[in-house]
């Protein structure tokens, strides 16, 4: 995918997520297909099952590597964003900022 713009999504009561039509699009993911999930720090990354796990390693050293982006700044940058979009939706921690 060449649009690192991150989506909002929610996990519904049995765990259900929805992944964004363009996402889903662009990764070539279609209704009913397997997917793995990679835990990643304390993120996770989601890829069509066709990859498997050492393929997707190896797609995700790619992308990493022609962004000039390194594993330290990969965790960092997605604790960057989840903190961020817990501010959207929660404010902050500290009770501060709350919409």
């Amino acid at each position: 995918m060449d649009n690192l713009k991150p989506y909002k999504s929610q996990i519904r009561g049995r765990g259900q997520l929805t992944i964004p039509k363009k996402v889903r699009e662009k990764g070539a993911l279609y209704d009913g297909e397997a997917v793995t999930i990679i835990p990643v720090g304390d993120s996770i990354l989601i890829t069509p099952k066709k990859f498997g796990l050492d393929e997707a390693r190896r797609e995700v050293r790619k992308i990493m590597k022609r962004a000039g982006v390194t594993l330290d700044d990969l965790i960092d940058g997605l604790k960057e964003e989840r903190a961020e979009l817990y501010e959207d939706a929660y404010g902050t921690k500290d009770g501060q900022g709350l919409p």
